[in-house]
């Protein structure tokens, strides 16, 4: 078991420890409903999002994506990321394998996070869909101008991070 599994086992453990102190039998037979009704929507979606995430790494023009995407392209690479993530469709079910095929395709670690970022924060489609809709285009314009320098902060929060670990671990 890796260092991170047995720390996330561990706090697991310790909720449960927690949930059986103030709730008893009840509550954990309560938590363990719930995960298992969250467990099994992941257990059909989690396995197609990866196999056609794994289709993808079979048709993505690798040379292509480091060339615009790579650790070498810097600032460029981060801003585009940090725009094409906004552009990426669905939930984390999908965007995750899209930016695991694009990160396994060549691009560096820094435009990985900037592409996630972007993602998180820009959402065309939930932008579209649901907080126009609702929230009116007034606050959309409001949160993406207060925002949108968040995705490029956080890739080149990243390439900084990556630069100062190289240095220390060199």
């Amino acid at each position: 078991m890796t260092p991170v599994a047995l720390i996330l086992w561990s706090i697991v453990a310790a909720m449960a420890a927690m949930v059986g102190a103030r709730k008893g039998a009840a509550g954990l037979r309560g938590a363990g409903a719930f995960a298992l009704g969250q467990a099994s929507v992941l257990l059909i979606r989690l396995p197609m999002a990866l196999l056609a995430a794994s289709f993808l790494t079979q048709i993505l023009p690798t040379d292509k994506v480091a060339a615009v995407l790579g650790p070498e392209t810097g600032f460029p690479g981060i801003l585009l990321a940090s725009v094409v993530g906004g552009l990426l469709p669905g939930g984390p079910m999908l965007s995750f394998p899209l930016a695991l095929v694009v990160w396994q395709s060549g691009a560096g670690e820094a435009q990985t996070v900037a592409l996630l970022a972007g993602w998180s924060v820009f959402a065309m489609h939930r932008m579209l869909a649901f907080e126009a809709p609702i929230m009116g285009w007034r606050f959309v314009a409001l949160r993406l101008l207060s925002s949108s320098a968040l995705p490029l902060m956080a890739g080149l929060l990243a390439a900084a991070v990556l630069g100062l670990l190289d240095i220390l671990f060199l």
